[in-house]
């Protein structure tokens, strides 16, 4: 999975001084990348998140900062996204992080000028990392399913494999902005109705950005496999459940799901998350064992990832009385059945192609507490059970004007820790449904 290196040294500081701060998401042991613009740029440019600041890594590379692989991989993460950087596999992404980390050391003799390009993070607009050429969403919390399995157990095939459904990719979008409420088709199982949705939740994710693919035709082993994953974001697969129950029989879910997929802007790379590195889920005794292509000894001894995720939500009125907003899940990514190198070992396993920039989600990141559960139709029992918020207010499903946060840190003892910024969406009122034009 990768060795540690001096990118991790926990002693480590910047000259930025908000990057040294407890609690700062990105530590000079972090580094995410992502995609930013400033007032006036007509395109996105490639930058590294350090403390408050980002620094611009077109400008880093025009100011020769980098030779050898790391000028390879900064070349090539000086467009306006990150594919042909995913692209080159992680060796040139682990130099090009090596020196980056050097540049902007408190002790980098380079200090004077790499200030100059530093651009403050509240001056800058997020764009979405990555061209999204694919999105497949999987389902891979156990404690999910068997919550909102009518039978209240796994399937069969649920413990076999990694169960997933070609999503949407042109309505990813980046973090922030209004979901608008959809007009859907439900059933309540006596008449079938049109119109805005009754039942808009969030689900809880960890994206992943493919790196290095495979050729149509030639699946990789699953230790192999695993080496072609690039890095992580926060993901928040907005879900429509009274049209999904409609929908999802035969086919699965569409329409509930192709809505919006939002993603937090900076993706941290698989070389950040290494320190966090953790055993692969541990099944009940009586469940049966991946099948050999889906198991190998590195992928059950460091497969899984530690990993704190949290939703928060603030409605209309709660912002407008100064109350913050209210965490409704607190789990971690350990509790998942199976692994993200499982996941893309199994969607290469029919010769699937897949590419840089392709996403991938987790699924629902549910555990075993009531506190981890990781949407609503799970926290509310089904809707049947309302939360109670601030000021009185309830929820069972979202309502327009609430914000949806969501949050990731990665934290073990001997370690600095790092955050992934926010995920955050809005939801807003449903639009009129179109009339037909004259």
């Amino acid at each position: 999975m990768g060795e540690l290196n001096r990118t991790h040294d926990p002693a480590r500081r910047s000259f930025v001084e908000a990057a040294n701060e407890s609690g700062c998401d990105f530590p000079i042991q972090n580094l995410p990348f992502g995609v930013f613009r400033r007032a006036g740029d007509a395109a996105g440019r490639c930058g590294v998140a350090i403390g408050d600041k980002i620094l611009d890594l077109a400008a880093a590379r025009d100011e020769t900062l980098f030779s050898g692989p790391a000028e390879e991989a900064a070349a090539a993460a000086s467009g306006p996204d990150l594919n042909r950087l995913m692209g080159l596999g992680r060796d040139a992404v682990s130099a090009l992080r090596a020196r980056l980390g050097d540049l902007l050391d408190a002790a980098g003799p380079e200090r004077e000028k790499v200030e100059r390009l530093l651009v403050p993070l509240s001056e800058a607009e997020m764009d979405l990392p990555a061209r999204v050429g694919d999105f497949t969403d999987f389902l891979t919390s156990g404690y999910h399913s068997t919550r909102l399995s009518p039978t209240r157990a796994l399937a069969a095939n649920f413990m076999s494999m990694p169960i997933a459904y070609h999503s949407r990719a042109s309505s990813v979008r980046v973090s922030g902005g209004t979901i608008v409420r959809p007009n859907v088709q439900s059933s309540d199982g006596n008449a079938v109705r049109f119109g805005p949705t009754a039942q808009l939740d969030y689900e809880l994710e960890l994206g992943a950005f493919i790196g290095r693919g495979n050729a149509l035709g030639e699946p990789l082993a699953l230790d192999e496999a695993a080496e072609r994953l690039f890095g992580y974001c926060l993901l928040n697969d907005w879900s429509v459940r009274d049209v999904q129950r409609w929908e999802s029989t035969p086919l699965g879910p569409f329409l509930a799901k192709s809505l919006s997929t939002s993603i937090s802007p900076w993706v941290v790379t698989e070389e950040a998350m290494r320190p966090f590195r953790a055993p692969a889920f541990r099944r009940p005794e009586g469940e049966p064992a991946p099948l050999p292509h889906l198991s190998s000894p590195r992928d059950q001894e460091s497969g899984g990832l530690d990993l704190r995720l949290e939703a928060y939500l603030q409605t209309s009125r709660m912002r407008e009385a100064g109350t913050p907003p209210m965490r409704i899940t607190d789990t971690n990514f350990m509790h998942m059945y199976w692994t993200l190198g499982q996941m893309v070992t199994h969607h290469m396993s029919n010769g699937c192609n897949l590419v840089p920039g392709d996403l991938i989600g987790s699924g629902t990141t549910s555990g075993p507490t009531d506190e981890s559960r990781a949407c609503l139709a799970e926290a509310t029992e089904r809707g049947t059970k309302a939360i109670a918020l601030p000021g009185g207010e309830t929820r069972i499903w979202l309502e327009d004007g609430d914000e949806v946060i969501f949050r990731g840190r990665a934290e073990r003892e001997g370690f600095a820790s790092l955050g992934f910024g926010e995920c955050r969406g809005t939801i807003g009122p449903a639009v009129p449904w179109p009339t037909a034009s004259r």
